[in-house]
């Protein structure tokens, strides 16, 4: 990710604005997380510190966070030593990973304080220290965190800077400088040398600035004087933007609107490769990244126990159903046991008991061929007769009975199928709640807690065609049959992904002839809420309500429909976010 020196410089522009703020309270809502609340006459500000290998980063924040019962002890800590005292600096050295946060504390003897805390973002190795006056580790998150680069962090010992490497800062090099750091990695790719030479610039940032030189790869020596002038001035201006706060923040996603990065300037490099979305702040840009990030990973950690168990059953269905289509495959046969009968029957004179077959004519064929027909020694003639019309019997019964399982199975099969859809794309926590609660109803998961009350049944969501036409999309399995047969109108355009799991969308007409733009757009809404939100041409169809019915004890979100037509959309995560009216 692209949380550089860099990006931190931004963050502590905005911070430097709570300077003279007073630490009202202190939360540390994980093992590598603190949230420290921030008090002034404007109002309360959270400053989040995270120092988890995969998500380090320190900014204000919005997000609400959930604290667990009883405060860590490095929690408490900091609650007796910061709760009341005043910011007075926000410091960080050249461009390198580290913020130093300066608190005026007051002491158990009354007397003020300078407390520092140290906020050190550096991958697996970052970590917050609290150190004292006299420069000594009061505490730190994690203790000895950072072992491997031969310093202590353990109360007591002086707190030591990591390592630094001799690099430039290029908020301050001159053109001459940077020239001779580049003689020096004549024969590397420039991108991977800006990131040697300059201190603070991530892979990213780095790879926008030889994009500016050149469109192509480039090493170091094959640089003209041209394209060394436009390197030199690409980082002055990168400078100049850092310094008066001009940058422009921005969010990388897929077309398909996956998170990918985030920067602080406006990247040329991927052209239309990712979507770039403008966002107000620094800090907002790391919310929205990492809030999206963390929810979809704690939402894949809950909803592992359900993806166990739809696959469990749809493994299972799958198999039962490849088993019971093989026997109705045997019990085809069940004409031959007849015709074996019917001809044995007529030729009893000419069978004896012991006889191990019978070679007759089939009349039934107008050639008359003839036929030998297996008989058990044991019985009689007429019993062997006998015996292949109660073969005959079973297997009518049996591919009877066969035929419905199938057909059950197959249901059950596709409604296994929208649930692991509706599992994919869940969102919430009140997502899986509910989906938690239509499986006990159909019996899948065990029943709830009588005392524990049914989680609240959430609005469709809603979305608005360019051309004014509301557009309904159901949630859940439960919440389509709700849109579908109750809610919707029969006048009203429904629409579905064909022989493809995904939500039934309603396309509100209000009497109004529906505008073939709102019928496309609304086909997007229900490709992308589908399995095939991922694919390049999806097949919707859609017809009005009225041709839509509900099977009588069919299960949730199964219909059946006539007179549709289909159209032929590619599924549009920016559309949908336009679109959309959910907050």
């Amino acid at each position: 990710m692209a949380f550089d020196g860099a990006y931190l410089y931004t963050v502590r522009q905005e911070i430097e604005a709570l300077i003279g703020s007073r630490a009202d309270k202190i939360h540390q809502p994980s093992r590598e997380e603190l949230v420290i609340h921030l008090r002034s006459r404007e109002g309360t500000q959270k400053l989040l510190i995270s120092t988890a290998g995969d998500s380090a980063r320190v900014h204000l924040t919005q997000v609400a966070i959930e604290n667990p019962a009883v405060p860590p002890m490095f929690c408490m800590l900091l609650r007796k030593h910061l709760v009341g005292g005043k910011l007075t600096a926000v410091r960080q050295d050249g461009l390198e990973r580290i913020l130093f946060l300066d608190f005026e504390c007051v002491n158990e003897l009354g007397d003020y304080v300078q407390l520092t805390l140290v906020c050190e973002v550096m991958g697996r190795y970052s970590n917050c220290i609290l150190v004292g006056e006299d420069g000594k580790v009061i505490d730190s998150l994690k203790r000895n965190a950072d072992i491997t680069r031969e310093r202590v962090l353990l109360p007591g010992f002086a707190y030591e800077m990591p390592h630094r490497g001799a690099r430039l800062q290029f908020m301050e090099a001159d053109a001459d400088t940077i020239g001779s750091a580049l003689l020096l990695s004549a024969d590397q790719r420039l991108d991977k040398a800006l990131v040697q030479i300059f201190e603070g610039v991530s892979p990213l940032l780095a790879r926008e600035w030889a994009y500016y030189v050149s469109h192509e790869e480039l090493r170091c020596h094959a640089l003209t004087e041209t394209q060394k002038e436009r390197l030199y001035f690409i980082i002055r201006r990168t400078a100049e933007m850092l310094r008066e706060g001009s940058c422009r923040f921005t969010l990388l996603l897929t077309p398909e609107g996956q998170l990918k990065d985030y920067t602080f300037l406006r990247p040329e490099q991927y052209g239309n490769l990712l979507v770039a979305k403008d966002m107000p702040s620094a800090s907002v840009t790391l919310d929205e990244f990492y809030a999206r990030r963390d929810l979809q990973a704690r939402m894949k950690q809950r909803a592992n126990d359900l993806f166990r168990l739809v696959m469990t059953r749809l493994e299972r269905t799958e198999r039962k159903l490849a088993n019971q289509r093989e026997e109705l495959a045997e019990s085809d046969k069940m004409e031959q046991n007849k015709l074996y009968g019917d001809l044995l029957s007529a030729n009893l004179y000419r069978m004896e008991k012991g006889d191990a077959s019978a070679t007759v004519e089939n009349f039934y064929d107008e050639a008359c061929p003839q036929i030998t027909i297996p008989l058990q020694t044991r019985l009689t003639p007429a019993q062997n007769a006998q015996r292949y019309y109660t073969l005959y019997r079973k297997a009518a019964t049996a591919k009877e009975k066969l035929s419905e399982q199938i057909a059950q199975g197959e249901q059950e099969l596709q409604y296994l199928e929208s649930v692991f859809d509706v599992l994919t794309r869940a969102e919430s926590e009140a997502d899986l709640l509910l989906l938690r609660e239509e499986l006990s109803q159909q019996g899948y998961v065990k029943n709830r807690s009588g005392k524990q009350k049914p989680p609240k049944q959430q609005p469709p969501m809603v979305y608005c065609s360019e051309d004014g036409f509301m557009i309904l999309v159901g949630r859940n399995n439960r919440q389509n049959d709700l849109l579908t047969t109750k809610q919707a109108a029969k006048l009203d355009i429904w629409l579905h992904t064909q022989n493809i799991p995904g939500s039934h969308v309603i396309l509100v007409t209000e009497g109004r002839e529906p505008s073939e733009t709102a019928i496309r757009q609304a086909a997007v809404l229900a490709a992308y809420h589908s399995k095939a939100r991922d694919s390049a041409q999806v097949p919707v169809d859609f017809t009005k309500v009225k041709f839509v019915k509900k099977p009588a004890g069919s299960k949730p979100g199964m219909v059946i429909f006539t007179n549709q037509q289909t159209l032929y959309v590619k599924p549009d995560a920016a559309l949908c976010e336009k679109l959309s009216q959910n907050g």
